[in-house]
């Protein structure tokens, strides 16, 4: 008799990719001629990051750099909840809040969906900020998670504990 085979879908992020496209975006910011005496400057504050240059495009322009390096690190750029530019003094900043877990209704919207397209014998259950799928057929599971990478949801999503 074929055992049960599962999959949990996760929102999670690599904090030392982040890191390290941190890294690299404010070597890129100090080295760019456009950033030159501007005051521009990328930095962790507390669990999110902050951004700041003397002018909103700047600033705007630092977190475009930020993105891209994020990108290039294959990290989705849905995982950031970035601010709007605002004044701090002289200075305009925006702070970024980095998005982890499933939320208990995005949980459920994705296990509706697995109800109502997937295979039958496919089954989820919300475990936290996860959600566990499984069924006894592996390709079952493979076309549940294709059709999950169809789904264009406002966060990340990734696999993980495939067996």
């Amino acid at each position: 008799m074929a055992s049960e085979s599962s999959f949990d879908v996760v929102s999670k992020v690599e904090r030392q990719e982040v890191d390290n496209a941190l890294n690299q975006a404010s070597k890129e910011i100090a080295q760019r001629f456009d950033f030159r005496g501007v005051d521009a400057e990328i930095r962790w504050s507390g669990e999110g990051i902050e951004m700041r240059a003397n002018s909103e495009e700047r600033v705007a322009a630092v977190l475009d750099v930020f993105k891209d390096k994020l990108v290039k690190r294959k990290i989705s750029l849905k995982v950031l909840d970035a601010s709007d530019p605002r004044v701090s003094g002289k200075e305009y900043r925006i702070s970024v809040a980095i998005k982890e877990g499933i939320s208990s209704e995005d949980a459920k919207k994705i296990s509706k969906l697995i109800r109502d397209e997937a295979p039958k014998s496919v089954k989820a259950q919300i475990i936290g900020e996860e959600l566990r799928v499984s069924s006894k057929s592996r390709d079952d599971l493979q076309s549940t998670q294709s059709l999950l990478k169809e789904q264009d949801y406002d966060f990340a999503i990734q696999f993980t504990n495939y067996r």
